[in-house]
């Protein structure tokens, strides 16, 4: 009976992350906070009722990527465009600036006389690769946030996704180059190449099905099963090709297979197809898994106060440089808060960050803690402060509509 112990999993997941969701909903909280909350209480953290399986692994990587193929469906193209040349400068500096604040603040703690670390590479890299950790950004989080705010077609949340996807770019890139110093084996040339390979590649393939996907279901008199299928095949495909074959992350593939499919007449009919899916089964158990994911450590008095100054640099440093990002691309001061927040989320990015760098002697074992712990916090804070620096809106007037009842108007409307 013990195989069927996942239906358990899944049936608690489900009901927590819901009962959570409304809780936070109350508190005027966005509802991804419960769900956030869920994992912590329910996992390790607390209750330790449900523990991290191949299972729940498995389904959250489906999760994210459908989140993020949705993110690519309910995305303006034209807007993405404009800010395309934006996100790359937000993108830059939201990777640079945490990079340089990182590394001082390793500099200042990572010593024998405060914080002992045990890695095997020098101290030089070690400090490098801590502001490494702090360049990462998991834009599922905001994406989520975005999405049930009803924000994501603004001309920030256009500029967030943008810059979220260089982000993830820029940081492979930096992570390889520090990787390489310390692993013979990795040759930073070839993971360049990889890089560009795979834009290449999704630029013909998504030409190639565009074409054939959007004479295919449009010569049909209405929205079927079959179009949703075959979409999500594509989306799956994209996934994994980027990350089998070009290393680059499989949301990434997601994200410009839902570009590709939002330029069909069908796409709001997807929409809510996926909307659904995401909703009852797929988010609540990537955002579960999160904090299912997290094993606070222990702490000492020199550990804690690295931990406090790191949350503090990693929030301020990811506002600090979009938001100059922004600002120097012409975004108002209210945007560029915006861009700023919608960054700050580490994620499960930083944690895949941080155990590549300790499998490889950059990141000793007494700082693994406080990574988590930075993680936690600007995960769950992220959801908060966008709802906060979203609650006025002047200038934004592209707003995706958030409500289930006027996609399946829409779809009524496309059936008939």
């Amino acid at each position: 009976m013990e195989s069927y112990h996942f239906i358990f999993d899944l049936a608690i997941v489900l009901l927590s992350t819901k009962l959570l969701g409304l809780v936070t909903k109350k508190f005027h909280m966005p509802q991804v906070v419960g769900a956030l909350l869920a994992g912590l209480i329910f996992g390790p953290v607390c209750l330790n009722i449900i523990g991290e399986t191949d299972f729940i692994k498995s389904t959250a990587e489906i999760g994210v990527i459908v989140l993020m193929f949705c993110a690519g469906m309910e995305t303006d193209i034209k807007e993405l465009k404009k800010s395309g040349k934006a996100s790359f400068v937000i993108a830059l500096l939201g990777v640079l600036v945490p990079l340089v604040f990182g590394y001082f603040v390793g500099v200042f703690f990572n010593r024998p006389d405060r914080i002992a670390s045990d890695a095997t590479n020098t101290i030089f890299l070690q400090n490098i690769f801590m502001g490494i950790i702090l360049t990462a950004t998991s834009v599922s989080i905001t994406v989520e946030t975005l999405k049930e705010l009803g924000k994501l077609k603004t001309r920030s949340g256009n500029a967030i996704l943008g810059a979220a996807i260089i982000d993830d770019i820029l940081g492979i890139i930096a992570l390889t180059i520090v990787t390489s110093m310390a692993d013979s084996s990795v040759n930073v040339a070839v993971v360049l190449l990889k890089i560009v390979a795979f834009f290449i590649f999704a630029a013909v393939a998504g030409f190639i099905f565009y074409k054939f996907y959007k004479h295919w279901s449009e010569s049909a008199e209405r929205a079927m099963h079959r179009h949703a299928i075959i979409a999500f095949v594509f989306c799956l495909l994209m996934s994994y090709i980027a990350e089998h074959y070009f290393g680059v992350a499989d949301i990434t593939g997601a994200f410009i297979a839902g570009l590709i499919i939002s330029s069909t007449q069908r796409s709001q009919y997807l929409a809510s197809k996926f909307d659904v899916l995401s909703y009852l089964y797929l988010s609540p158990m990537f955002f579960a898994s999160i904090g299912l994911s997290v094993v606070l450590p222990k702490m000492t008095a020199s550990i804690l106060l690295f931990t406090v100054v790191l949350v503090i640099v990693a929030i301020l440093t990811k506002i600090l440089g979009c938001g100059l990002g922004a600002k120097a691309c012409g975004y108002k001061n209210y945007q560029c808060m915006r861009i700023g927040v919608g960054m700050i989320s580490r994620g499960e990015v930083a944690l895949i960050i941080a155990s590549k760098g300790a499998s490889v002697g950059l990141l000793g074992s007494n700082f693994l803690g406080p990574i988590v712990v930075v993680v936690v916090i600007t995960t769950v804070i992220t959801p908060i402060l966008l709802k906060i620096v979203f609650k006025h809106d002047p200038n934004d007037h592209l707003t995706a509509d958030k409500s289930f009842s006027h996609n399946y108007e829409e779809i009524e409307k496309l059936r008939n």
